[in-house]
């Protein structure tokens, strides 16, 4: 599991490397040839519709389609592969459980949604409130960003009926303690929902330990492919959605008088799915698997470490909970924009992200309206740190000049 070896596995970081230092695996991984090969094998030898043909191809497809929703079910200890339902990414996977709860909410309910939430996890859960009448808070946060548990607990006394929780926050990498915060949220009976968009390629994940109601993620943001996501968790309250989608698929029988929807997971899945985007994500899934979880995790924390060290030491201001960081972190050069030193950094193939990260109340609560964001995966290297923090070096003394 030698570092080169693992970047050698990535035909896009080895078509620029050197020179190409990508740090911004927070918005979206590189692919491994694997999930690449993966995705070109099924449309050049498989390409038929799942569920539907009686003929050879179909089949084949649909095996490989069906063995790919247990790989998946399996990487996040899911309940069973029936409650692994694909969706588009998180963002379809949340609007999915926001749409389907629509029936379940009356005007006055509560929703309490996290402080430091991606705005795919809060804007769905705005529109839910607009349909029923429920009111949406968000949970307080302390000064760097953590979830303020007094705070929470304190919400938690108005009754909500449904919590949505980070696991691992796209702009700090603070790792949410959801042993504690979803066992709280059960005792006021409130339904659970957790991103796990920023999680699943970092920590391993146990949904059926987690407990919560509905886990969902991103494949794209674990070396998978774009246009593929998942929601998972409970039968029971995966089973009480009303569907977003209708049509093909996702029904037992069709009369013109009345339709009769199917089972798990077909009644949540309208229309044809992406056959080759969860093929890929199956070989994403394998290709995690055979890393040492425990090395990489640690050594993304220690480049973490690293990474925060030197932008100190430079005079740069960093965000957030030093011990809780996972996967990326947030900086900024006070009197600077963001964006000035993003740009700086393209011009030295230094690439990471500048903004808003889709996070507006957070930036609001950190006191800015925006920052820069390094994150790292599995095939960067502490030299892509150096590279970085002497990049951000050039940046500072051009901007000073």
């Amino acid at each position: 599991m030698a570092e080169p070896f693992i970047k050698s596995q990535f035909p896009a970081l080895m078509e620029h490397s050197p020179e190409l230092i990508y740090l911004d695996s927070a918005a979206t991984t590189q692919k491994p040839a694997a999930v690449l090969e993966a995705v070109q094998a099924f449309y050049l030898h498989s390409n038929a519709n799942v569920h539907r043909g009686a003929h050879a191809l179909s089949i084949k497809a649909t095996s490989a389609y069906e063995r790919a929703r247990a790989q998946i079910a399996q990487f996040v200890d899911a309940e069973s592969p029936e409650s692994v339902i694909i969706c588009y990414g998180t963002t379809h996977a949340i609007n999915t459980v926001a749409h389907g709860l629509t029936h379940q909410l009356s005007p006055g309910d509560i929703i309490l949604v996290d402080g430091a939430a991606h705005h795919a996890n809060i804007v769905p859960w705005q529109q839910l409130a607009k349909r029923t009448g429920a009111e949406l808070y968000p949970i307080p946060l302390l000064k760097n960003g953590s979830i303020d548990l007094p705070a929470y607990q304190a919400l938690l006394q108005r009754g909500p009926k449904l919590v949505s929780l980070n696991h691992v926050s796209n702009v700090l990498g603070h790792a949410n303690p959801l042993d504690v915060l979803i066992p709280l949220a059960k005792t006021v009976g409130a339904l659970t929902l957790v991103d796990g968009a920023q999680a699943v390629a970092h920590l391993p994940v146990s949904v059926r330990s987690l407990g919560c109601d509905y886990y969902v993620f991103s494949g794209h943001k674990m070396y998978g492919p774009t246009g593929v996501g998942i929601l998972t968790g409970k039968r029971q309250s995966l089973e009480q959605l009303e569907p977003m989608m209708s049509g093909g698929e996702m029904i037992k029988t069709v009369r013109f008088e009345h339709s009769e929807f199917a089972g798990l997971p077909n009644r949540l899945e309208a229309g044809t799915p992406p056959i080759a985007q969860v093929i890929g994500l199956a070989k994403a899934v394998e290709f995690i698997q055979s890393l040492d979880r425990q090395a990489v995790a640690e050594m993304e924390q220690s480049m973490l470490r690293k990474a925060r060290a030197g932008l100190q030491q430079l005079g740069y201001f960093v965000y957030g909970d030093p011990g809780n960081c996972h996967g990326a972190l947030a900086f900024n050069l006070l009197g600077e924009h963001h964006q000035d030193i993003g740009t700086l950094l393209d011009q030295q193939q230094v690439a990471i992200r500048c903004g808003y990260h889709c996070a507006m109340p957070l930036m609001e609560h950190l006191g800015t309206k925006g920052s820069c964001r390094l994150s790292v995966a599995a095939y960067n290297t502490p030299n892509d740190i150096d590279r970085a923090i002497e990049a951000l070096a050039i940046a500072k003394d051009m901007l000073s000049e």
